[in-house]
């Protein structure tokens, strides 16, 4: 089970992107892309067979899991993610500080 996950909102707690929040695009094992966020211009040629236009293209970049915090929606802060077993026998993901459910 991974702590962060696709459609999480995060915040980037260091970079060039600090202090900004987002939401998961997609994840990797050690990585998150993040919507909106640390952005690079990619130079590529056009692809005729599949309907690609070239020129400079501005896309989403990884970031990496230790430098991004899950959002907290009833504080909106970062805070961490622990586990923690129900008696019915779910995995569900907590937040450390406030104890509460993530995935509620």
């Amino acid at each position: 089970m991974k702590r962060i996950r696709k459609g999480d909102r995060v915040i980037v707690t260091t970079g060039k992107n600090k202090g900004q929040t987002g939401e998961v695009l997609r994840t990797t094992e050690d990585r998150v892309f993040v919507a909106g966020l640390n952005l690079i211009k990619r130079h590529t040629k056009p692809n005729p067979q599949a309907q690609q236009a070239g020129g400079i293209v501005e896309r989403e970049a990884s970031i990496h899991n230790s430098n991004v915090l899950l959002v907290n929606p009833a504080t909106g802060k970062g805070e961490r993610i622990g586990y923690k077993v129900l008696e019915d026998g779910r995995k569900v993901r907590v937040f450390k500080k406030s104890g509460e459910m993530v995935d509620a």
